[in-house]
């Protein structure tokens, strides 16, 4: 398993235990008003709305929201005016960091972005310095208990999927960018309910952190899945399970 694949792993945990779902209900709501107001609010012909209108059936977002978030993209409802930003940088040992926002105050949220970067040991990069190590995929999260390992290899690459990731405490299943909605809704005709359905950069290559740098590492990236206007982080670390545990603990 990447060491991304584990972090996402411990935010699950963590949104569970810590009731964050109001911080996902409004990443959502943000993004599927962005999407609203670039394409429209017809999914149909909106491929990016229709994807992230995936992600929030599988957070169980109410339709209330989600028409709300709507009508605010395509201007029928008064709603603050966000704008999409991709910062990248560098945290402990090295490690590649792309940070994904949706702000509507840009100076104020780099501010505070360069601030948690800094303050545990890591820098802000130039456009592209990291980009260049990671790619795009679709990722479909399906709980385990859901059926066997080779049941869901079938059912996945029946939908259309590129790879299945059977280690960790759920299914991973990757898709092309433009086909996650086609596989994740043939899975859904096949019974298969996704706990998450999102767009998410892979990296490449990875970076091995062992020991008291992985500490700071997790400290960085918990700070910016904080920051309010912060949709998305991803990061090249691998850390094992060991390592992992241990920092948890700390």
């Amino acid at each position: 398993m990447s060491g991304h694949s584990k972090w996402a792993t411990i935010k699950r945990k963590k949104g569970a235990a810590d009731a964050k779902r109001g911080k996902v209900f409004s990443q959502i709501a943000k993004e599927i008003a962005i999407a609203a107001r670039h394409g429209g609010g017809d999914p149909d012909a909106n491929p990016r709305l229709r994807t992230v209108l995936l992600s929030a059936r599988a957070n169980n977002m109410p339709k209330d929201n989600v028409e709300r978030a709507i009508k605010k993209g395509t201007g029928e409802l008064e709603g603050a005016s966000y704008e999409e930003t991709r910062y990248e940088g560098y945290g402990p040992g090295g490690i590649a960091l792309i940070i994904d926002i949706l702000t509507d105050n840009k100076l104020r949220t780099v501010a505070e972005i360069r601030h948690i970067l800094t303050r545990n040991g890591g820098s802000m990069a130039e456009s592209g310095a990291v980009t260049w190590n990671f790619e795009q995929k679709g990722v479909i999260t399906i709980p385990k208990d859901v059926c066997s390992e080779d049941e869901m290899f079938e059912k996945a690459i029946e939908a259309g999927a590129e790879d299945v990731d059977m280690d960790g405490d759920a299914f991973e299943i990757f898709t092309a960018p433009g086909e996650l909605h086609v596989v994740a809704e043939a899975l859904e005709g096949l019974d298969v309910k996704a706990e998450e359905v999102q767009l998410r950069m892979e990296p490449k290559t990875t970076v091995k952190l062992e020991g008291k740098a992985v500490g700071p590492l997790l400290r960085m990236l918990e700070a910016l899945e904080d920051q309010d206007d912060v949709q998305n982080v991803y990061a090249n670390f691998d850390i094992s399970e060991e390592d992992m545990a241990a920092a948890m603990a700390e």
